[in-house]
């Protein structure tokens, strides 16, 4: 590493929500990209490509992205960088959004690959001819192929950016005889949504037997509440109004009231269950949380590598399972390696949430289902989804009851501590859900409104574990090292949830684990990255739109990646998540660019697994950083 000059006094005092970095490592934003930009040698180590995205050729690595920077007080409107005082948070909603065939080459023609005549003729969009074909083609990324080095054979064959390592010259695709029966047979994820539960979901044709069984009752105690109502007319209005919430009459940002039915008693609900669920051992387990930003089953896997115990698929809405949507059959796949594994839905409607447990509960292999009644977002609070449960009981209570009696596997549930920032309804909701039937109760610490702007209430959440005993109760909130786990589990909790964390530095749980600060070096961070490269090519492709999709999720990790600081950094030990990294300079090179917060540094390191990006390559991070506070 080139020597460092002598670093500003600035830098030597502690600046509010910084982390505490030894002095001989700090230096200034200028000196730091300084140094990134006049070391950087490109993919392969032998200078800038063509396709290199710099701080020059890419627009939004110009400067560190404002969504990324630090936000202070937002009374101070003057550092804000908006008029009102107004902080930035959430996501960023109007980054760009590229289509994945945007980035596809004329495509081969699959009637060349099997030898037959194409039906479509001259009309045909493909191409017909492999030396056409291969001309045009992007360069391949490496020698060696993962998928046919794992499997014996590459599905992807000519297309596969790795076409190299199973082509012949006289372009046919090798396959390892051997390798290939051995795995013959073998199902490495499940859950894919078959073609025929598609067409008979999309025509309404799937029987739903244990839901509408439920869902009569709750139509015999409708019949039998209007019966009364109209025997006393002028009472219902008044019966029906203190059954909602303060927040509901009040009116506002809420969802729209939607009229709600009794509940269904206990004793229905013990008169028609069935069978006695799957008991599943939920006592003092890690969480890996469904998290949705870096594609969710192949960070899934880098995880149980590192000791994640639990792993769930990211939210589902249930209305789009019930439609046979791919994309969203895509959220429920499990790999072979998730032990305990279970998937999240959303929605607000009794019936369809019902539905949706017993169709997954008939076509899918899963340990757990849970309800998240914890999401945040406009588009699910506002149409009565998400944190919205936690205002609607009678609704909440209908869905819970609904599930249970429907699944033979557990029904889980996350919530936050409520919907207003200083409005907690959680310790009221607990010993509710407990009557309903839950099996586990995960608890997020921070309301709706808070999101992640102040550290999480793991005052509040042991409190609520007491009053969920014997249910088992998960924390979740501001957990980045063993320490911080070890003062979660002194509150009480039945286990630990861990989402921004495992981000940060998924080797998390092996720390936690073996309880040390692991002072991991820059190279094992890389290989993890390879790993995580790896799991994505095999889970959505080799060839260019396969590529290009692990490389989006791969750069949205490394916004989060990023924020980690290596311990033999730190002045003062572990991190905490709301402390933000000065500019620093790593041990080497590696470690100095992968702690740059550039979208353009991000590239690069991306560029040094999967090739160079396309021409017309841009990025924008989902999420912006106002964690830190």
């Amino acid at each position: 590493m080139a020597e460092k000059e002598t670093v500003e006094k600035w830098t030597d005092a502690p600046v509010k929500g910084q982390a505490s970095i030894k002095s001989e490592f700090l230096t200034t934003k200028e000196k730091f990209h300084g140094f990134v930009d006049s070391e950087w040698q490109g993919p392969k180590g032998d200078g800038a490509t063509e396709n290199e995205t710099s701080h020059e050729t890419n627009e939004a690595a110009v400067e560190e992205p404002e969504s990324k920077k630090l936000k202070l007080d937002s009374e101070d409107s003057t550092n804000t960088g908006k008029p009102d005082g107004k902080r930035l948070r959430g996501q960023n909603k109007s980054r760009p959004h590229t289509k994945p065939t945007t980035y596809d080459e004329k495509r081969l023609c699959l009637s060349v690959l099997q030898k037959r005549e194409c039906p479509f003729g001259e009309k045909c969009h493909f191409h017909h001819n492999i030396a056409d074909y291969l001309s045009s083609k992007p360069a391949d990324i490496g020698e060696s192929c993962y998928l046919y080095e794992t499997f014996g054979k590459c599905m992807y064959g000519l297309s596969c950016r790795f076409a190299k390592a199973h082509t012949t010259p006289d372009f046919t695709t090798m396959e390892k005889a051997d390798l290939v029966k051995t795995l013959e047979g073998r199902t490495f994820v499940k859950n894919s949504l078959s073609k025929d539960l598609q067409n008979r979901l999309r025509k309404r044709s799937v029987p739903f037997k244990k839901s509408a069984e439920y869902l009569k009752t709750l139509s015999n105690d409708k019949d039998k509440k209007g019966q009364q109502g109209n025997g006393n007319a002028c009472a219902a209005p008044a019966e029906e109004k203190q059954h909602l919430s303060t927040e509901e009459q009040a009116g506002e940002d809420k969802p729209s009231p939607v009229k709600t039915i009794g509940p269904l008693t206990d004793a229905d609900v013990i008169k028609l269950r069935p069978s006695e669920k799957k008991k599943v051992d939920f006592q003092d387990k890690l969480y890996l949380a469904p998290l949705t930003t870096c594609g969710n089953l192949p960070f899934r896997r880098v995880c149980k590598r590192f000791g994640a115990d639990i792993t769930c698929g990211e939210m589902a809405m249930c209305t789009n399972l019930l439609q046979g949507q791919q994309s969203e059959w895509a959220l429920l796949k499990r790999h072979e390696s998730e032990d305990l594994f279970g998937v999240q839905v959303e929605g607000c409607f009794p019936d369809t949430m019902t539905r949706c447990a017993e169709l997954i509960n008939n076509n899918a292999d899963v340990d757990f289902v849970d309800i998240n009644s914890g999401c945040p977002i406009d588009l699910v609070y506002k149409k009565g989804g998400g944190c919205g449960l936690m205002t609607r009981t009678r609704k909440f209570e209908q869905i819970i009851k609904g599930m249970n009696y429907v699944l033979d596997v557990p029904l889980t549930v996350k919530i936050r501590t409520g919907v207003q920032e200083k409005s907690n309804i959680a310790h009221k909701l607990i010993p509710e859900m407990k009557n309903w039937g839950v099996s586990m109760i995960t608890l997020h610490g921070r309301s709706r409104e808070q999101r992640y702007t102040k550290l999480a209430d793991w005052d509040y959440i042991s409190t609520c574990s007491k009053l969920a005993s014997p249910i088992p109760l998960f924390g979740n909130g501001d957990i980045l090292s063993y320490e911080d786990a070890m003062r979660a589990r002194e509150t009480g909790v039945s286990g630990i949830m861990i989402a921004r964390g495992a981000l940060i530095k998924p080797w998390l749980f092996t720390e936690i684990k073996e309880s040390r600060h692991w002072d991991i070096s820059s190279s094992e961070r890389l290989d993890i990255l390879k790993d995580f490269t790896n799991f994505g090519l095999e889970h959505w492709g080799s060839d260019t739109r396969g590529v290009e999709k692990t490389r989006s999720f791969m750069l949205e990790w490394l916004s989060f990646m990023c924020r980690y600081i290596p311990v033999g950094l730190l002045e003062r030990v572990p991190q905490k998540i709301n402390e933000r990294p000065p500019y620093y300079m790593g041990r080497n090179y590696l470690e100095t660019l992968m702690a740059s917060q550039n979208v353009g540094d991000w590239v690069r390191i991306s560029e040094m697994l999967l090739g160079p990006v396309p021409k017309n390559f841009n990025f924008l991070p989902k999420h912006k950083a106002n964690s830190y506070k």
